[in-house]
């Protein structure tokens, strides 16, 4: 085969284009110390670090929204230790004019006052607000939930943070559940959560579904309302209940029958309006009624541990969002970690590939000047 003088051309010329690319590529890298840096380096390291960027993005907003959540909640534990502090000192005042020895009608009308003060604080700290949202209102975070008499104009919705792919954690707590006792269990003290609606859709089918079973009850026929839980002969699961509850006669009545079951209920519900409860000591000391002062410790009692119950609550949630936090910052350093091995070069190898590549390329310099004759240029001098 004869090798004519522009093939031995082209082939100098190839050589050392491609000798100068690979310099140029190893010393991009080492500039930017990156391996991949465009998807034809290596498009299936490319698709996978754009996958898990992807994720990191999305894992520092959900520390975002951790954040702000665990603020809310702070804020929401502050409120609620004022709130135990004015019925611990409510407590205090009650039991200092529970009886005729240390208290007369004149000392009772004084300390009415302060419990009418301490009615206002409550006021002021259901009203509580933390930037412009009010943190006790439910869904309605835009106007105060209580008015100065105590009457609630919020609702019991929860305001769900998005903390993990498929996770939901409420950040607040409505002010009918922790002011209004509304929301415990018939124990006291658990309090469930309902679903609270994710999408339009959810809230749109809650509304119907609620629309249904409220057309389903007829007044005239009461069996026509839904299975009652709990009783099996009237619809719902069998399920334990309380042992025996006495009729004032002294017996024993069936706690399951459906007789028997409010007296059931009545018997174990133990949470209490907070406004009432001020507002009702209030009235027994201005009209100096020492039953009505007894009467009230009891009451203020149970007003003390719903307050409690509902920072517990609040205190579980700030562990969750801990946990939750301190699992997305180990994920995120996974993703950094990923990322760098598919992306990042090693020094140490793209230094030693450049001495390599300024060999080859000074090698071939040399060698091409060989294989290149010389042309009539070099005679016409």
């Amino acid at each position: 085969m004869r090798i004519a003088d522009k093939m031995a051309y082209d082939q100098v010329i190839t050589n050392v284009g491609k000798n100068r690319r690979q310099m140029a590529d190893l010393q991009n890298q080492a500039a930017t110390q990156k391996r991949v840096t465009k998807p034809s380096d290596d498009p299936l390291a490319a698709s996978r670090v754009l996958g898990e960027r992807v994720d990191l993005v999305g894992k520092k907003q959900f520390t975002k929204s951790l954040n702000y959540a665990k603020s809310f909640l702070e804020f929401t534990d502050q409120s609620l230790s004022e709130l135990s502090e004015v019925f611990m000192r409510a407590k205090e005042l009650a039991l200092s004019q529970s009886n005729d020895a240390s208290a007369n009608e004149e000392s009772r009308r004084v300390v009415a006052t302060e419990i009418e003060q301490l009615f206002s604080q409550m006021v002021q700290i259901g009203n509580r607000k933390m930037g412009d949202r009010f943190i006790f209102g439910g869904y309605k975070t835009t106007s105060s939930p209580f008015t100065h008499q105590g009457d609630y104009r919020g609702d019991d919705g929860e305001l769900l943070i998005h903390v993990d792919k498929d996770s939901f954690l409420s950040m607040n707590l409505p002010g009918s559940r922790v002011f209004m006792g509304e929301g415990f269990g018939g124990d006291g003290i658990s309090m469930p959560t309902k679903d609270q609606p994710r999408t339009i859709e959810d809230f749109l089918a809650g509304q119907v579904n609620q629309t249904v079973d409220q057309l389903s009850v007829d007044p005239e026929n009461p069996e026509s309302a839904p299975p009652m839980e709990g009783k099996p002969e009237l619809g719902g699961p069998e399920v334990r209940g309380p042992a025996s509850l006495e009729n004032p006669e002294g017996n024993e009545l069936d706690p399951m029958t459906p007789e028997n079951l409010s007296e059931v209920q009545k018997s174990a519900h133990t949470t209490v309006n907070l406004f009432n409860v001020m507002k009702d000591l209030e009235i027994s000391l201005r009209a100096n009624d020492k039953e009505g002062v007894q009467e009230s410790l009891n009451e203020l009692d149970k007003a003390l541990s719903q307050v409690v119950l509902a920072r517990s609550q609040v205190g579980s949630r700030s562990m969750v969002i801990e946990n939750y936090s301190q699992t997305l910052e180990k994920s995120k350093v996974d993703n950094q970690i990923a990322i760098s091995e598919l992306e990042d070069a090693d020094v140490f190898q793209t230094v030693s590939d450049i001495n390599k590549t300024e060999s080859t390329l000074q090698a071939t310099l040399q060698t091409s000047g060989k294989l290149v004759e010389k042309s009539l240029l070099d005679f016409l001098r």
